[in-house]
């Protein structure tokens, strides 16, 4: 292979702008490049090419090829070879590495927005890049892992993070030849400026008390401080777990989540009736309102399904945590909705990959961006000065319900499809 001489860059554009194609910006870069590379290589030898020089202290000695994977599309470049000695552009490549360092941020990036291995290579091929395989996209975003490790070892300084949110999700990863599931778990706290921020992410084997243990250890050694109330479902091991690392907080059991495993108590006829009453509890004006309803509803489940009223009995402490806290903020914490946005935004990554080729891949990366991550992530107003507290007269909306009508008519289709009236009795306080 042979590359042009020293020439005069100007002569170098003119003579390519004047013979303009398609490839035209690949053609630029590989013909500056390869005469860069050769003023660079008679820099070292102290002499230009081709010129007869007693400074001179080596010889060029041809060439040798090598593709560059650009943003332009892979480029043979051509460098010079030293008859004595060896000559690589390092201001211009990396050892070991074929692809331009710009060319892997775009596919780190794209990898990190969710887009297939595959999708990437099929997008580098229209880009006129070759020989770009999925194993070598996967290669290109491990530069990621040092951002995520990062990331988790971070000190916790914004605290106290009065409201800590935990999920699980599960991942299948390749371990000894086999498929097997691992548990992603992930913690989002209230920081002190009342917004939102994602504490850890770690991967267990397990959903057990042991790998929730080792969470929470794991956050508290980063600086966690402050927790008041941990807001999950009701994950093997957690409550124990929480007793034991964070001593002094309570725990709410989701509403949504166990809305759903009371409903799995019931006919299917029968579960928008119970639904209707498991929301009322939720709509009382203060903590002792709350507890008296939940009293009406037990009985009234007591009398038609006692299965779900003694499933509900068990519950209703954890259920009714967030009652130790203001009115205000009842929304806010009394489920763990607003961790499912997270949640789905690291599903919409990991569906794409589908099985993991190994468990240090199941870290979801996080993209930050900087005046923006905690808006997006806060919708609901700051939880400013939250603290356990009996609060004063109920707000104006909640107070006109108390005049509401003290029975209402809940009306639920039946298998036969006919409708069915079902007085409850609905605890006014």
């Amino acid at each position: 292979m042979t590359a042009p001489d020293s020439l005069p860059l100007h002569a170098l554009t003119e003579d390519n702008l004047a013979t303009a194609s398609p490839d035209l910006l690949r053609a630029m870069v590989k013909t500056f490049a390869d005469a860069l590379m050769s003023a660079d290589a008679d820099a070292v030898c102290n002499a230009e090419y081709g010129q007869v020089s007693d400074e001179r202290v080596n010889h060029r000695n041809g060439y040798r090829p090598r593709e560059w994977d650009t943003r332009a599309g892979t480029i043979e470049l051509a460098i010079p070879k030293l008859r004595s000695g060896s000559y690589f552009p390092t201001w211009l490549l990396e050892r070991r590495r074929r692809a331009e360092q710009a060319l892997i941020s775009v596919v780190a990036t794209a990898y990190l927005l969710g887009v297939s291995t595959r999708r990437v290579e099929k997008l580098a091929q229209s880009l006129g890049v070759t020989q770009l395989s999925k194993s070598q996209v996967s290669a290109m975003a491990k530069h990621l892992d040092e951002q995520v490790t990062a990331f988790r070892n971070r000190p916790l300084d914004a605290g106290p993070y009065a409201f800590v949110r935990v999920d699980a999700l599960t991942q299948k990863v390749r371990e000894g030849g086999r498929i097997v599931n691992v548990h992603a778990l992930v913690a989002v706290g209230v920081n002190a400026d009342g917004h939102r921020e994602i504490l850890g992410l770690d991967v267990a084997t397990a959903e057990d008390g042991a790998g929730w243990l080792a969470f929470l250890r794991s956050l508290t050694a980063c600086g966690l401080t402050g927790v008041q109330l941990v807001v999950s479902d009701a994950h093997t091991g957690l409550v124990n777990a929480i007793g034991a690392v964070l001593p002094g907080a309570s725990w709410q059991r989701c509403r949504t989540h166990y809305a759903r495993n009371l409903l799995s108590q019931v006919p299917k006829s029968a579960q928008p009736w119970v639904a209707t009453l498991l929301r009322t509890v939720f709509e009382q004006p203060d903590a002792d309102a709350v507890k008296a309803q939940m009293t009406h509803v037990l009985n009234a489940l007591e009398a038609k399904f006692p299965k779900a009223a003694a499933h509900l009995d068990t519950a209703q402490h954890d259920l009714l945590a967030f009652t130790a806290f203001p009115r205000e903020i009842w929304r806010q914490i009394w489920s763990n909705n607003p961790q499912e946005r997270l949640n789905k935004e690291i599903r919409r990554r990991t569906d794409v990959v589908g099985i993991f080729p190994d468990r240090d891949r199941t870290y979801p990366p996080r993209r930050r961006r900087p005046g923006r991550t905690e808006r997006r992530m806060d919708r609901s107003p700051p939880l400013h000065g939250a603290r356990p507290s009996r609060q004063g007269p109920p707000p104006e909306r909640v107070r006109n319900r108390q005049h509401a009508p003290a029975h209402r008519t809940h009306r639920i289709a039946s298998k036969q499809d006919h409708r069915v009236a079902i007085d409850t009795p609905l605890h006014r306080t």
